[in-house]
């Protein structure tokens, strides 16, 4: 505690997810050290923080085992959102998983148990659950077989977690998001569209047939469930599934972005029911232990899709 503020830590600050976090801190009255490498991360995301007087940030990598020393002096809680998170080319970099996932996290863990420091509250990932048999998918289904290094290097994460849970009393959060959606996004299929659109808007190649099923989450929502279950719990090892109740077909969201944007393209389609190796045909989470706090989404994956093509035509000055 700092002037009888709370101080809390936030691993990828300035990120799609991580800024939104420290943003919410910060109106919450902490004292926020952010860190980053900005191998993604942007600047500008930081800006509202930077004008705070409650920030402080902490540039480097992760993989340096030294970088939390000092940092994590006086902190409470660490919210570890620095991640790869871009599971289509993992396959391209087979080791940039386990080392910005796993090898990151265990990191994160030994400086937190060093310090002292007994709260974690971790983005994981809906894609731990593979190709799961069990829709919608609870925390508790039998995990499957891994399809992709993301998810595989996310379920190692969390074991390292629970361990360093159990073995040193760290109070432990571990969220499993579908994809999010809202300002700051930066990078998935609609994003990708965008652009598609922008550069020649009689024409969009999707990869995939068009029929996969997936979930998203807007981002506020996102932070909003994380800080009530950080709120409410007590117990040790605590896991929620984030997402809505609802799912859409890819062709559903081309149907959205192209109507949000005046278009009418010609659709091309590659890959069959997956477009990408580790690319999951059906995400569909369970979400009733989150619901139980009281927390619900504001927002359907329409309005999330509709808000985030906006957010990217102010972005981009369309």
């Amino acid at each position: 505690m700092n002037g009888g503020r709370e101080r809390a830590l936030v691993t990828g600050c300035a990120g799609f997810v991580g800024s939104t976090v420290v943003d919410r801190l910060l109106c919450s009255g902490f004292e926020v050290v952010g860190v980053d490498n900005f191998s993604t991360g942007r600047e500008e995301f930081l800006n509202s923080a930077a004008a705070s007087g409650r920030f402080e940030l902490i540039r480097g990598d992760l993989l340096d085992e030294t970088l939390l020393r000092e940092p994590l002096h006086d902190v409470g809680t660490v919210f570890h959102m620095a991640a790869n998170a871009d599971v289509r080319f993992g396959t391209e970099h087979p080791r940039r998983d386990f080392e910005q996932n796993t090898q990151v996290t265990l990191n994160v863990l030994e400086a937190m148990r060093l310090a002292g420091v007994a709260k974690i509250a971790f983005a994981s990932t809906g894609s731990v659950y593979g190709e799961s048999p069990v829709i919608p998918t609870p925390e508790d289904a039998p995990l499957p077989i891994q399809t992709s290094l993301y998810g595989a290097s996310k379920i190692a994460a969390e074991g390292f977690i629970e361990a360093y849970s159990e073995a040193f009393r760290i109070q432990t959060f571990i969220f499993r998001f579908v994809s999010l959606l809202g300002e700051r996004y930066t990078h998935g299929h609609v994003i990708d569209f965008f652009r598609q659109l922008r550069e020649h808007p009689g024409s969009l190649h999707v990869l995939g047939d068009g029929k996969q099923r997936k979930s998203y989450l807007y981002v506020g929502d996102c932070v909003d469930a994380m800080i009530r279950a950080l709120s409410q719990s007590r117990d040790a090892v605590n896991v929620f599934n984030l997402g809505t109740d609802e799912y859409c077909e890819v062709d559903d969201s081309i149907a959205w972005i192209t109507r949000a944007l005046g278009l009418a393209p010609k659709i091309t389609y590659e890959g069959g029911r997956k477009g990408w190796i580790g690319d999951n045909p059906f995400i569909f989470l369970d979400c009733a232990r989150m619901r139980k706090t009281g927390w619900r989404p504001t927002m359907t994956i329409r309005q999330c899709v509709e808000r985030t093509v906006r957010y990217l035509q102010t972005a981009s000055g369309v």
